[in-house]
């Protein structure tokens, strides 16, 4: 189904995508290769957040599930999984990364349902998602161990293992590709997997699981449904997990590090950003406001390298606002599931309550609202999570609205006079996992590139990721790297292995 087939009003398109999207599928849990209920059959709703009705309902797990879940992950890895070579492993997973491209259009129909984000940019989505699968399932082919000389009379060598079983964790933003940038290295690594989707946006899990039957052995990769403290608080916790890896808020971090810490478990961490765009008064204006406008429109300023604070030299503060408001107005507002929409819902009613109280919060801290703040006017429609793009003038970097997540189209725009002060004002946050700068200087570029403390450093452009490039935060914002060859090794633990060579000792050969 294409955006070009949804003609009718917001409503009817909704409810015929919701019918086709859930025409015989049954989304529970999966387990040990198979679809699993709860036992006592309890299950909650998922809701489309552009007309605030219910999808379809999935499985409310609990400890009891997520026990099951592991120990069929353990028997996969020491059976039929563990004992694949890399090249076998590769080969099965690039054979359900095709049957995934299959379903594609599927997939990408669940996910903008499910998340209120453009039908478009979740059909790129999907595609990105694969790329990374396929990634992983290449680079493991290539893997190999080292030898390392010690002395004349011994042989040491070193291999890298697969953890065993991983316990996955990934957001309601972007549900496709931060479950692959999870399940790529570490299936391709040799672990098995628990992943945990969020509880609002479920579905895209369920139906990658359910497509990897029959090419994947049973177990290894295994999905549960539930709430933080029913599921992701028991997986976390858990002592059969041999790994652990989270993207989320930076508090819920400090919660799974903690549980991680209980069993010495290794955990990579993917947290909250606050990222500043730093526009240079050499820059040209029209394409910095269209990268501002991206940074922080792009999801509905639901990403965690959002954009959210524009910092901007004073002698062009004036003409840069005034372009970015342009940009900010060309943003179109609407139905998801139409080619002219560039802007969803916000994912929930809890997150639109969220940004609206942070409106509010600026405005009271003596910002000033240059556009946007206020619930989308849909033509009338009043249904649905839709709100503004919005953004602040006059904004002091100690302000809430510039030091707190918002997890909105909310940009705070500061003014610096100069580089130091440029770059105090980029750093003076918790968060350190992206950062923009826009210069036509390259040696200006590539000294703030130094100087910001970032994982991330767009210049020019936001947020191009590809396979390959390391992608993770400084200080509050995490603790490793995902996206890159690298991160198959934080899914892989090294063993030495040290012989002792006699000395050389001809033998007859045995008659």
């Amino acid at each position: 189904m294409t955006q070009s087939q949804f003609t009718e009003t917001t409503r009817e398109n909704h409810q015929r995508a919701i019918d086709e999207a859930t025409a015989d599928v049954q989304f529970d849990a999966w387990i040990d290769g198979a679809a699993h209920t709860t036992a006592g059959g309890e299950r909650f709703e998922t809701c489309d957040p552009t007309v605030e009705e219910p999808i379809t309902t999935v499985p409310r797990c609990d400890e009891d599930d997520v026990d099951a879940a592991v120990d069929a992950a353990r028997n996969a890895f020491e059976g039929k999984w563990g004992d694949l070579t890399n090249s076998e492993r590769s080969e099965a997973i690039l054979d359900w990364a095709d049957v995934l491209r299959d379903h594609s259009e599927e997939l990408a129909l669940l996910e903008s349902l499910d998340t209120g984000k453009p039908l478009a940019n979740a059909e790129y989505e999907v595609g990105k998602a694969l790329d990374y699968i396929e990634y992983y399932a290449h680079v493991v082919r290539g893997e190999q161990g080292s030898q390392i000389p010690v002395a004349d009379d011994a042989h040491a060598y070193a291999t890298q293992e697969p953890y065993g079983v991983a316990g996955l964790i990934v957001p309601w933003n972007y549900p496709m590709i931060l479950t692959s940038w999870k399940l790529g290295p570490a299936l391709a690594a040799g672990n098995s997997v628990v992943l945990k989707p969020a509880e609002n946006t479920p579905l895209t899990a369920t139906r990658i699981a359910q497509l990897a039957e029959g090419i994947l052995p049973d177990g290894t990769l295994n999905v549960v449904h539930g709430f933080g403290d029913e599921v992701g608080a028991p997986l976390t916790k858990h002592e059969g997990v041999d790994k652990l890896s989270f993207t989320g808020e930076d508090r819920t971090g400090e919660v799974v590090m903690k549980a991680a810490a209980e069993q010495i478990t290794p955990v990579t961490l993917e947290l909250g950003g606050k990222s500043p765009f730093v526009v240079f008064p050499d820059a040209d204006l029209a394409e910095a406001a269209e990268i501002a406008a991206d940074g922080i429109f792009y999801n509905t300023g639901q990403s965690c390298d959002a954009f959210s604070r524009t910092v901007v030299h004073e002698s062009i503060h004036d003409e840069f606002l005034d372009l970015f408001i342009e940009e900010a107005a060309t943003r179109e507002v609407g139905d998801p599931l139409r080619d002219s929409t560039d802007f969803g819902p916000l994912a929930s009613e809890q997150q639109f309550e969220k940004v609206r109280e942070y409106v509010e919060v600026g405005k009271e801290a003596g910002a000033t609202l240059a556009y946007g703040g206020e619930p989308a006017d849909l033509a009338g429609d009043d249904e649905g999570w839709f709100v503004e793009p919005t953004i602040f003038d006059d904004v002091d970097n100690d302000m809430r609205i510039a030091q707190e997540e918002i997890f909105g189209p909310v940009a705070s725009v500061i003014t610096f006079e100069d580089y130091e002060e440029a770059i105090e004002i980029a750093n003076d946050v918790d968060f350190g996992l992206a950062s923009g700068v826009a210069t036509r200087d390259l040696s200006l570029a590539h000294r703030a590139a130094d100087d910001i403390d970032a994982g991330t450093v767009w210049v020019n452009q936001y947020g191009r990721l590809v396979p390959g490039t390391a992608f993770g935060g400084f200080k509050r914002s995490g603790i490793g790297r995902e996206c890159a060859k690298e991160t198959l090794k934080k899914y892989q633990q090294t063993k030495t292995v040290n012989v002792a060579l006699d000395d050389p000792e001809l033998r007859p050969r045995d008659e």
